[in-house]
């Protein structure tokens, strides 16, 4: 009992809530009636809405936080450590790793319990085990799930694809998954894959009960059945509601263990968190809310405890940019954190689009590559940093963002300054005109914002030389639809960013990798059999400098191949309300940092 209600006091809250109901109705009259205890609820307002929980379509930040709330992963992300420093989760320790590193052997905690829900007997949540881990990590395999994190293990597990392709039945083993108990498994790999705990750190792995997946079919994406620090109260494409799971596991802060700077963190209030195990708050919340300006105005009203301060408002957020301050007058009521993200902004052309991609006919393939080449020529990466991320965004070329420990300074940034006259010459040379330019469509979510960003692209297609008719936009209801849009492969471009799923160059490069082709993340579907040697060599390869040149390589052959309009990396201001105690992140902390998430009780 004791320990229970160390756990923020959840427990107490509604002991208390009971206790309070039966005073008013024991009591006597004249008594006043006591006050109920205030529930802790964090507001969280994020720029795009998600529209599918299954851990299998976590291909979105949007998604990922939710996710990463509501189900466990076997490892997660130290909650303060800079560098990212992975920890044990789901998991008891750390993987063993075999000396070959073929092998990760790993034990999972005991005790821990799905949720309570209607597709399990009587209702009541049952213990995770390690089928349930497995079971999660083949279901990415079964073409039913239409899984967007497939990539992440495909033709790395032995067994995992041969699986699949003989039919996907899960009465049959994979021998790359070995059962060794109820709460232990063995990962055998076809090849070394340094990055294998970092994935299993990631949303796609989240362990799902296949039972839940069975009652709920087609609906399961919006009925998560986890065991995480939150279960989903309710949700729409405007709002997802969270509570506490009061069945989650006692795991006590240690803040030094978590990577606690006195320097970075001691002003933040996260000492009050040491020794108590999270969750902190008994409500969470997301607020979808696309509009800049309509989330920033819900910032400042109190509506939302958190949000990234827009680029519209920097200039009255920020008393300085360099290095960025908060205004005097808004020190009071919120604390501010600015980061530069590892990740990047980038325009990726769909090679499976006629007139842009890549072409059987060598001739029309060197035309369409320099088609490419002068789209990326016409780009003004200085003008779009400027107006849409207030001169705050590092821009660079390739696209290895200069926060990954692979990003090569000495890169030429030819790429990315802008020349009109050599985009015009290109396309003269190679026989595009006005008439026979291919329509260039131009996707994007609905809001302002994005509908301004289009309007600047397409301004930069004019100057070379494109008909306004033949640059046009295509608004999609969501983000999530818009995802769907480029899995299909709709679009003729994918405007994105793609955020580190963890600290290592190889989580970008694998984005052009051949095999990874959509569905998978590939979805510009750029095939390259350079490309793709280099990528297997290095993708088994630990850290050093033959890999690091490796990754350089392949940057360098995805400039050359005009693949994509990049980069930039986005220097984010975070800012959220005093009464939370928090250190918020967008990157692959993620969803994670949530349940450290405090409230002080007005």
């Amino acid at each position: 009992m004791l320990e229970k209600t160390n756990r923020d006091g959840q427990l107490l809250r509604r002991v208390l809530l009971a206790t309070l109901g039966m005073t008013v109705l024991l009591g006597c009259e004249d008594r006043a009636p006591e006050q109920t205890p205030q529930l802790k609820v964090y507001r969280h307002a994020m720029d795009q809405a998600t529209v599918d929980l299954d851990p299998a379509a976590a291909a979105t930040i949007y998604s990922t936080f939710v996710v990463n709330n509501v189900y466990d992963t076997l490892f997660m992300y130290k909650y303060l450590a800079r560098p990212y420093a992975l920890k044990p989760n789901l998991a008891a320790t750390l993987p063993e790793v075999s000396a070959d590193g073929l092998s990760y052997t790993i034990r999972l905690r005991r005790g821990v319990k799905f949720i309570d829900s209607p597709a399990f007997d009587n209702g009541q949540g049952r213990e995770v085990t390690a089928a349930d881990v497995v079971y999660s990590m083949m279901r990415h395999f079964d073409p039913a799930t239409r899984s967007q994190g497939a990539w992440l293990w495909q033709g790395r597990i032995q067994g995992l694809d041969q699986w699949a392709a003989a039919g996907a039945d899960y009465s049959k083993s994979v021998s790359g998954l070995e059962l060794v108990d109820s709460h232990q498994l063995r990962i055998h790999l076809t090849r070394p894959y340094p990055q294998l705990p970092y994935t299993l750190a990631n949303a796609f792995s989240a362990v799902v009960p296949k039972e839940a997946v069975d009652h709920f079919g087609r609906e399961f994406s919006r009925n998560p059945v986890g065991s995480g620090p939150f279960e989903l109260v309710s949700f729409d494409t405007s709002k997802a509601v969270l509570r506490a799971n009061e069945g989650f596991r006692s795991v006590p802060v240690d803040l030094a263990e978590e990577g606690f700077d006195p320097a970075v963190h001691g002003e933040l209030g996260i000492e009050a968190i040491a020794g108590r195990s999270p969750p902190f708050v008994d409500e969470l919340e997301f607020h979808f809310v696309p509009e800049s300006s309509a989330r920033w105005a819900a910032f400042r009203r109190g509506e939302v405890d958190f949000t990234l301060a827009p680029n519209e408002v920097l200039d009255l957020t920020l008393a300085q940019t360099s290095p960025p301050q908060m205004a005097e007058e808004l020190q009071t009521d919120y604390r501010m954190r600015v980061a530069t993200e590892p990740a990047v902004l980038f325009n990726i052309f769909n090679m499976d689009s006629e007139g842009f991609g890549q072409h059987t006919d060598p001739l029309q393939n060197e035309r369409q590559h320099a088609l490419r080449c002068a789209i990326i020529a016409g780009f003004d990466w200085q003008q779009h940093n400027e107006r849409f991320y207030f001169d705050l965004g590092e821009i660079f070329p390739g696209v290895i963002p200069p926060d990954v420990a692979e990003f090569d300074p000495n890169l030429s940034t030819d790429s990315v300054i802008r020349d009109v006259d050599y985009a015009k010459r290109l396309l003269a040379e190679h026989g595009w005109t006005a008439e026979n330019l291919p329509l260039l469509t131009f996707g994007v979510p609905g809001s302002i914002t994005q509908r301004n960003i289009f309007e600047q692209f397409r301004s930069f297609m004019l100057d070379i030389g494109y008909p306004r008719d033949k640059v046009v936009l295509q608004q999609f209801a969501t983000f999530g639809d818009l995802n769907r849009a480029w899995k299909r492969s709709e679009l003729p471009i994918i405007n994105k960013g793609w955020g580190l799923d963890y600290p290592d160059a190889e989580n970008i490069l694998q984005l052009f990798y051949g095999p990874n082709r959509t569905p998978g993340s590939n979805d510009g579907n750029y095939q390259n059999d350079q490309y793709d040697l280099w990528y297997e060599k290095a993708s088994v390869m630990q850290p050093g400098p033959e890999r690091t040149e490796l990754y350089r390589s392949m940057n360098r052959l995805l400039i050359d191949d005009c693949a994509a309009i990049t980069g930039l990396s986005r220097t984010q201001v975070l800012m959220w309300n005093r009464r939370a105690i928090a250190y918020p992140d967008r990157a692959m902390v993620g969803g994670f940092y949530l349940r450290f998430v405090d409230v002080v009780e007005d």
